[in-house]
């Protein structure tokens, strides 16, 4: 086991992100905040939910590239314009997290800010991933 997952007791189990992951091994990927446009850097749509999906595709393709996959992905800090709009797609945005990320869920943030730089960008996704040279080492979730 290479990553393991970090819960101190008598805490609750955290739904939908992990408090810590102890990386024991591996390469450190450092990813840019990612927005929701394609590689040509346009957008397809303004609203929150398709941003966020391919924001997430942004990210994945970067740790894919770098030989991961979405399981090494161990922080990531979201962004993010549109409180209410955030809080009114929990249910969208869920399915897109489970369609791109499965059930993996890194350590993570929700931080709501007044702009980003890209317009018209709603939401920008950085993280962090610890790509294993040996991928069948992965992160365990023991409270899964």
């Amino acid at each position: 086991m290479s990553h393991q997952t970090i819960l101190p007791d008598g805490w609750p189990t955290p739904k939908g992100y992990l408090n810590g992951i102890l990386a024991e091994k591996g390469r450190v990927l450092f990813l840019a905040g990612q927005v929701g446009w394609t590689e040509e850097e346009k957008f397809a749509s303004e609203k929150l939910v398709p941003q966020f999906e391919q924001a997430l595709k942004n990210i994945l393709a970067i740790v894919t590239k770098a030989g991961g996959k979405a399981e090494d992905i161990c922080k990531m800090t979201c962004f993010c314009k549109d409180r209410n709009q955030y809080l009114e797609n929990r249910k969208e945005l869920g399915a897109v997290w489970k369609k791109i990320m499965g059930k993996h869920y890194p350590c993570m943030s929700m931080i709501f800010v007044v702009d980003l730089l890209d317009h018209p960008a709603l939401i920008e996704i950085e993280a962090t991933a610890v790509i294993l040279t040996n991928n069948k080492e992965r992160i365990t979730n023991e409270y899964e």
